[in-house]
């Protein structure tokens, strides 16, 4: 559980970084909250790592997630586009990862896994 909470946080580190990188266009005291928000996403993420969750999941889900909830949250802040394609678009993009996760599973329960031996 600990592992997908830190997942979480370097997410919302990453979204908020990218968020406002946008923003520091118009206010640039913002671009001290893109380095934090990066770097703490990394960091966090290297500790996501360290915790046992399997590099491909943990990049796959990381990403995925950042990228939709980036374009929501850009439409809702910035009235970035959101169209019916984008959302298609999207929801590939969380069924992409949740076949990696299904199959990082899979490959636990048949023992040829090595996520739990960080662990």
């Amino acid at each position: 559980m600990r592992k997908w909470l830190l997942l979480t946080a370097a997410i919302l580190l990453e979204v908020t970084a990218t968020l406002s990188l946008r923003g520091a266009i118009d206010h640039p005291a913002l671009y001290v909250l893109v380095v934090v928000g990066y770097i703490g996403s990394f960091t966090v993420l290297a500790l996501v790592l360290r915790a046992g969750l399997a590099l491909g999941v943990a990049y796959g889900v990381w990403g995925a997630c950042g990228v939709a909830l980036t374009a929501v949250l850009a439409a809702l802040f910035f009235g970035d586009p959101l169209t019916a394609v984008m959302g298609v678009g999207i929801a590939l993009v969380i069924a992409g990862v949740l076949c990696v996760e299904l199959g990082a599973q899979s490959a636990r329960a048949s023992g040829s896994g090595e996520e739990g031996a960080a662990s």
